[in-house]
């Protein structure tokens, strides 16, 4: 695995702040989100100036440009808005291509899984094609992230199945698409739903696994509620998760989310993957 920290956490952090805390963690990727937050350096009319401002300030730190995010929901009653939501996408990845990075994380959606049958299923995989078309033209590889739907809470956030963090849907959708579009596995998401073991989830997809978020999510006293959380700090077994990941060596990227505390959450979830050899 090759060890960075993903984008999200830092949605309220200046960019050049990130890279700061990237090196002084002694890693050398960062995970670029565009357009994906409206606290984005690049948005969808970004300038090929202000895309090499910001190629110029990885090249500064030293840290990689490999890995982008985009922000999407192709699982959208409305079939005008997921055509809306590609549209944006292709920008994001013609972004991303002029910026030098080679991998790009997206969703399928965040509808509840039964709803996106009939009609709405083959929009998503529609437009899924398409984005692999699109990217595969500009030298990008896009990545499904393993994410569910979820709901805010007064304590937390609650998941539930999506199209791409229930298994057999999972399964299905890939089976649909061309072998150009990848998966962003991640376990926490797989296990805030309630997968014990998430990593039996790799085991049936890890052909096509070239992206990962390591993260965790903890219970919140006296609800059913979850909250963000350091690597390590749940009780998912993170020994059977990483062996059984350990064929695997990609961009692997610390996505610790609390942006109050996202320095020192990132640096405790870097110490708890170093005790196991990464």
């Amino acid at each position: 695995m090759h060890l960075g920290l993903a984008a999200w956490g830092f949605r309220e952090t200046q960019l050049e702040k990130q890279l700061e805390i990237t090196g002084k963690l002694g890693l050398d990727l960062l995970e670029l989100s565009i357009a994906g937050h409206h606290n984005d350096v690049l948005q969808s009319g970004a300038s090929s100036g202000e895309i090499a401002v910001v190629r110029d300030l990885f090249k500064r730190y030293e840290v990689k440009l490999s890995c982008a995010s985009a922000g999407n929901d192709f699982t959208l009653p409305d079939k005008a808005d997921n055509l809306k939501q590609l549209a944006s996408v292709k920008r994001v990845i013609d972004i991303a291509s002029e910026a030098g990075a080679d991998r790009l994380r997206i969703f399928a959606g965040f509808s509840p899984v039964a709803d996106v049958t009939g009609g709405r299923w083959k929009v998503m995989i529609d437009c899924l094609r398409q984005v692999a078309e699109h990217a595969a033209a500009k030298g990008i590889v896009p990545s499904i992230e393993t994410h569910g739907g979820v709901t805010a809470t007064a304590d937390g956030v609650k998941h539930f199945y999506s199209t791409s963090s229930q298994p057999a849907a999972l399964l299905k959708m890939l089976a649909e698409l061309p072998e150009t579009m990848k998966v962003n596995f991640d376990p926490a998401n797989l296990y805030a739903i309630g997968m014990k073991h998430p990593e039996e989830v790799y085991a049936k997809i890890k052909d096509r696994v070239n992206y990962v978020h390591l993260k965790d999510f903890v219970p919140v006293a006296g609800t059913d509620s979850l909250k963000p959380a350091a690597c390590g700090e749940s009780a998912m077994d993170w020994g059977a998760l990483l062996k059984a990941m350990a064929d695997y060596d990609g961009p692997a990227l610390i996505e610790y989310e609390n942006v109050e505390d996202v320095e020192d959450g990132c640096r405790r979830s870097l110490q708890f993957l170093r005790k196991f050899g990464i």
